[in-house]
């Protein structure tokens, strides 16, 4: 006896859920796309500050002190010292958010999947009919 682990495996499976499960997989959806987002918009707040903060020390002469917390530590260092590291953690969080990003997109592509599958309309996502005066 053998199991096949196919698309069409999962698709058969999906189809056996009840209303609960419809409901709780919908929910866990939207709680996932939500988590996804805050924290996308979390970390391009971050690399905006590090871009800032990056174009202010351009101005600066290399050998100026300027003061970096490194660990809930306040700590002395030159800008010369400190810039190349905001690079590289600016360039960190940009590949990260590239990631999240992608993997945004690719939940919400399952989303809309899953909505089409089980035949779930929203007020966000139905047609708007006229209405009458």
């Amino acid at each position: 006896m053998s199991l096949s682990t196919g698309k069409a495996g999962s698709t058969a499976q999906a189809k056996k859920l009840s209303g609960q499960d419809v409901q709780a997989q919908y929910s866990q959806f939207q709680s996932e796309l939500q988590a996804l987002a805050q924290k996308i918009g979390e970390l391009e707040t971050e690399a905006d500050e590090h871009e800032l903060v990056l174009k202010s020390l351009e101005e600066c002469q290399p050998d100026r002190k300027c003061f970096r917390l490194v660990g809930g530590v306040l700590v002395e260092r030159t800008v010369k010292d400190v810039a190349p590291a905001l690079q590289t953690n600016r360039d960190g969080i940009r590949k990260v958010l590239e990631s999240l990003i992608v993997n945004y997109k690719k939940k919400e592509e399952d989303f809309h999947n899953f909505q089409h599958e089980y035949g779930i309309k929203t007020a966000a996502n139905a047609p708007t009919s006229p209405t009458r005066s």
